[in-house]
């Protein structure tokens, strides 16, 4: 059973909107997601043992397509990252990109992030967390379900190791302003910046971010720190 939000309802780090699966998607998700993949289960991962190493552990939560994810597990050997998505076109794409890049260093669990950070991830444990361009709800009475609220943030901030982080992205403003509020109001957490954050070299630009510059669309960027 998901948390509870102060007025009751479950917190969900999602809405289910399966998309149609290419041929090669379907195939990566049938034959690979038990190689790469890591199934959900009430009860806390290894981390070390899952990636058979000790290793900065990162985790993103909703990566869509997985391009961005691929790009920066293959440039950060050092790092082992585990990807969390619910979207099963998502999945079978990043799975193909493991494979083709080889990385060792990646996996996934196709789950609810919510359930996965209370139920599998241990406290203290992560060196950071990404959340790039979550689902905007633009429409003003669907804020509401915006994935970055309080009681999200503190269930974060209790799995970052000291000195861990947590980056967030987003190309609607008037979710960025909500996105730096909620992190603001966490006391575990520290801005690491005056405000927003630069991109740091680590965030790929997207296609779609690239496009979104070229029609002059924001980006901003959101990064809080756990004391040391």
């Amino acid at each position: 059973m998901a948390e509870t939000s102060p007025v009751g309802r479950p917190i969900r780090s999602f809405v289910l909107r399966q998309g149609r699966m290419s041929v090669a998607q379907q195939r990566a998700h049938d034959s690979l997601k038990a190689v790469y993949g890591i199934p959900y289960a009430v009860q806390a991962l290894d981390l070390a043992a899952a990636f058979g190493r000790d290793a900065p552990k990162i985790l993103e939560i909703g990566f869509g397509m997985g391009d961005a994810t691929a790009v920066i597990a293959s440039a950060h050997p050092e790092n082992d990252y585990l990807g969390i998505e619910v979207h099963s076109p998502g999945v079978g794409s990043l799975l193909n990109q493991i494979q083709e890049r080889a990385l060792t260093n990646l996996r996934i669990i196709q789950h609810d992030a919510v359930e996965v950070l209370r139920d599998m991830i241990p406290d203290g444990s992560l060196a950071g967390v990404h959340i790039f361009f979550p689902d905007p709800w633009h429409k003003k009475r669907h804020n509401k379900r915006r994935l970055i609220k309080s009681d999200f943030v503190a269930l974060i901030a209790r799995k970052l190791a000291p000195g861990g982080y947590l980056h967030c992205a987003t190309d609607w403003e008037d979710y960025a302003i909500q996105i730096l509020e909620v992190l603001s109001g966490e006391p575990a957490l520290t801005n690491a910046a005056d405000g927003y954050a630069p991109r740091p070299d680590y965030r790929p630009l997207t296609k779609f971010e690239q496009r979104g510059m070229r029609l002059g669309h924001g980006v901003w960027d959101v990064i809080f720190r756990k004391a040391e």
